[in-house]
């Protein structure tokens, strides 16, 4: 077979140069797919559930469990973890690589649809964006270039916040290769329709009276047609709100001719709704910043080309109003390109030195050309079958490709050196030039067919790989594989063929750098016959030698990467409120920006909009972007070092340093943001607290543990109202008429949604008491409701008003409650570090009846 091919190939020549140079230089690079890393995410899919007010027992009790008992027995699903959270529970299954991610989208959207029916009033789960843990590709915040570095306004972060939403996300979104644009910032605008308490005793109004009349007093009707000769007209009826006074006229009740509006008991204002996030830029102001999400499977430098051309196309334009602009702070490409260079460098020195041996050893120049052109020729068609199988260009891939840049070379050395040897031993004879080639590449076949292979099959293990190992490594082994068998089939092609083409005569003379290695050789070789025992012993001794240093080296996945970006996750106490801890928050920016080599520092505080975004108030994923190498004096690690000794003064944090694109691969495909986690499981939250304690404790006290995190369960206060049924019971009041004014009144209700003169742009219209009669204690305790009969009743006469403090989230997995304790490793190994762990946890403590621990390295 070999044999045939070099003839085909001797015979097509021109055929042949011409194929190698078109594919190699039109179709190489086309869209080759490019990252920095290989996305090692797991095929899941996530739930998300906004559940407003309910605490996260609730969210677990009410909506998680319906829906993990909904997905039980999904086809390919291998795990189901979720996380319960003041108003929000996100649910995630993983399913089997095999399985199709938009299959999985489909089988779940299915259980949903029966799910439905047993979800609480009001709450619909939606899938998440069908992202990955590389999926958040660009972020940005709206700014303006007079704002310079004062602090921005409410209004203008209201008004940004609608920038945002109406008119930036749905230009962003409708690039190809974007799932969704995330808004974090600023504060959302509504409608507010302010209640005041005693106008409405005044007027003998009930709450519930009012938000029925918001509800019946905004719509437009259709009525048909009216055939009028040969015309004809719409029928319409327009009742919508079209300014803010149509809400103050709305009628709520006439007493003796006199109608009693909105306006008489209200104030109609424009607010803003309950914050549940924030975003900080530089630690001195407030911002809105938006996150691209890329689809799952998109190629990022592509995606992110498209993202910048639109923004620029929108800046320069000055389509945004009031000159506003789109200034980005994490751009994918900044490290992707970084990247690339870096492992481009390492295969052009690679390249290089490759050539400058092949010249020395071959010792004449023709040869060496006719092995330079497979060398290059093989990484560009490498290119492109990759392209073919959606094999991305990233860190591991091209490292494969570093890897084979000295191997790619053996097939067609043999063939050329023998084929330089028997050109001079036969050529003068007058044989026929290609008769020699085609022998001669023939004879030689074999050989280099199987040592090529061999080398091939050694890096197959590799692919038997699964999970995130699998997704790691595979690439790089599939691309060895790859560019070692095209320089095979380059060998028995383009290699006979250049030989045809430049070879002019041969001779079996070795090069003189060969010359002065044969003789010590020689001497070598010549003693290891003479002496096979001694060489054998030896040998063996060094074998052995080798495997016990294996076993006493330190271990890890792989090295930590660096991303020219660090993310100091913080985390405070659960009870903090959102001002607090934005007012922490800019304080820890501005000590983060005084550190020789950060650029930039934007802070995604809380919860974002969107509905699988699980932040909470007390917690901030800031980003923070390094100045190029080159422009600074510190390293990542240092500076990274330096933000741990500047925060560390903080009341109350718990930090852990992390980068973007790490952080998000952690949480995605383990739920923890730590290099290594202990799970700790079982029933009650209590005793899960009290353990993770306990084992942290063990963990501070190893060497080499840094950033601990323990998952806070608890620390959350809560203002419970527990209804008495007795005391309703003599006022013929019902718990559902006590929900509603607690809702109403004190949470905020949206009635309507507002169609304004701000043309697409709708708005809630949302019904309140004013702060004043909520936002202490003794205000909602004389909260007034009215019985039946018409008599008032104060809140405190019907339910038992107390403060106790209560779980703060609720994390579960494989249908049991779990807590995670996180920590990070330095200066020793990861596998040391987690052996080591295993071994003082195991030793202390002894699974109990409904409590079991488990432990490993997240990513």
């Amino acid at each position: 077979m070999i044999e045939r091919i070099v003839r085909l190939s001797l015979q097509q020549r021109l055929l042949v140069v011409v194929i190698a140079l078109l594919v190699a230089g039109l179709l190489a690079t086309k869209r080759l797919s490019v990252d920095a890393f290989p996305d090692v995410t797991n095929v899941q899919v996530q739930v998300a559930a906004e559940a407003p007010g309910k605490s996260p027992e609730e969210v677990e009790r009410f909506v998680t469990i319906p829906i993990e008992l909904g997905m039980t027995g999904l086809p390919g699903l291998t795990e189901m973890r979720s996380l319960n959270r003041n108003g929000i529970s996100v649910i995630t299954l993983v399913f089997t690589e095999k399985t199709d991610i938009y299959f999985a989208r489909q089988l779940v959207t299915e259980r949903l649809i029966e799910v439905a029916s047993k979800m609480p009033v009001g709450i619909t789960p939606v899938l998440a964006p069908p992202s990955t843990g590389l999926g958040e590709v660009y972020q940005y915040t709206l700014d303006h270039p007079s704002d310079r570095h004062r602090e921005l306004t409410v209004d203008e972060l209201s008004d940004r916040h609608a920038v945002q939403d109406w008119i930036v996300r749905p230009m962003l979104r409708s690039i190809p290769g974007v799932a969704e644009i995330n808004t974090q910032g600023g504060y959302a605008r509504e409608y507010q329709v302010l209640v005041n308490p005693e106008r409405l005793r005044h007027y003998q109004v009930s709450l519930h009276e009012v938000y029925q009349a918001l509800a019946r007093n905004n719509a437009n009707s259709g009525g048909g047609q009216l055939p009028s000769y040969a015309e004809r007209y719409l029928i319409r009826g327009l009742g919508l709100i079209t300014k803010p006074e149509d809400i103050g006229k709305i009628i709520l009740k006439e007493v003796k001719g006199i109608p009693v509006y909105v306006k008489n008991v209200a104030e109609v204002t424009i607010g803003s709704e309950i914050r549940q996030g924030a975003a900080i830029k530089n630690g001195y102001t407030e911002s809105v910043a938006g996150i691209v999400q890329m689809i799952r499977g998109g190629n990022a430098r592509e995606v992110v080309n498209r993202i910048k051309l639109k923004v620029e196309e929108i800046n320069e334009g000055k389509l945004l109003p009031d000159g506003l602009q789109i200034v980005p702070f994490y751009d994918r490409t900044d490290l992707v390109n970084a990247a690339m260079f870096n492992v481009a460098k390492v295969l052009v020195e690679g390249v290089i030195l490759v050539i400058i041996l092949l010249f020395l050893f071959l010792g004449d120049v023709r040869s060496s050309l006719i092995v330079v052109a497979t060398l290059l020729l093989t990484p560009l068609l490498t290119f492109l079958v990759m392209n073919r199988y959606g094999i991305s260009a990233n860190l591991m891939s091209l490292g494969g490709l570093a890897i084979a840049i000295g191997i790619m070379v053996d097939g067609s050395v043999v063939v050329v050196e023998n084929t330089f040897a028997k050109l001079g031993e036969r050529l003068k004879s007058g044989e026929s030039k290609n008769r020699i080639i085609l022998e001669a590449a023939s004879e030689v076949g074999k050989p280099v067919l199987f040592g090529v292979g061999i080398i091939i099959l050694v890096f197959m293990p590799l692919l038997s790989l699964e999970g995130m190992e699998g997704k790691m490594f595979a690439p790089m082994a599939i691309t060895i594989a790859i560019a070692l068998t095209i320089s095979l089939i380059l060998s028995f092609t383009l290699s006979p063929v250049l030989c045809s083409y430049i070879l002019k005569d041969g001779g079996e003379d070795d090069a003189k750098v060969v010359k002065k290695m044969r003789a010590p050789y020689e001497r070598w070789l010549h003693w290891s016959l003479a002496n096979p025992k001694l060489v054998v012993k030896r040998s063996l001794i060094a074998l052995g030698i080798s495997l016990v240093g294996f076993v006493l080296l330190g271990k890890a996945f792989i090295p930590v990467m660096q991303e020219g970006s660090i993310t100091p996750v913080i985390v405070r106490a659960p009870n903090i409120s959102l001002d607090e801890s934005i007012k922490l928050e800019f304080e820890a920016i501005k000590r983060i920006m005084t550190i020789p080599g950060v650029e930039m520092a934007v802070s995604r505080l809380g919860k974002g909009e969107s509905p699988a975004d699980p932040g909470q108030p007390n917690e901030s994923d800031p980003i923070v972007t390094l100045k190029p190498l080159g422009d600074r004096k510190l390293s990542q690690e240092e500076i990274a070092q330096q933000i741990r000794e500047k925060l560390k003064t903080l009341p109350g944090i718990e930090l852990a340093i992390s980068q973007p694109i790490a952080a998000r691969v952690d949480e995605m495909v383990s739920g923890v943001r730590s290099q290594v986690a202990v799970k700790i499981f079982g029933d009650d939250l209590v005793m899960l607290q009290k353990l993770g304690s306990q084992i942290g404790q063990i963990l501070t006290k190893m060497k080499g543990s840094n950033d601990l995190r323990i998952e806070q369960a608890s620390g959350q206060n809560y203002l419970n109202i527990k209804i008495d049924r007795d005391a309703i019971a003599r006022y013929g009041i019902n718990v559902s008429d006590v929900n509603e004014v607690i809702e109403t009144a004190i949470g905020g209700k949206q009635a309507s949604t507002v169609y304004v003169y701000e043309g697409e742009r709708h708005f809630p219209l949302v019904l309140r008491y004013p702060a004043s009669y909520r936002n202490k204690i003794d205000a909602i305790e004389n909260i007034v409701l009215h019985s039946p009969d018409g008599a008032q009743v104060l809140m405190r006469d019907l339910a038992e008003i107390s403060l106790i403090e209560g779980p703060a989230q609720i994390s579960r997995e494989s249908g049991r409650r779990r807590l995670v304790v996180g920590v990070n490793v330095e200066g020793r190994d990861l596998g040391g570090f987690v052996k080591e762990a295993q071994e003082l946890i195991a030793k202390k403590y002894r699974v109990t009846s409904g409590l079991y621990i488990a432990m490993g390295r997240p990513i």
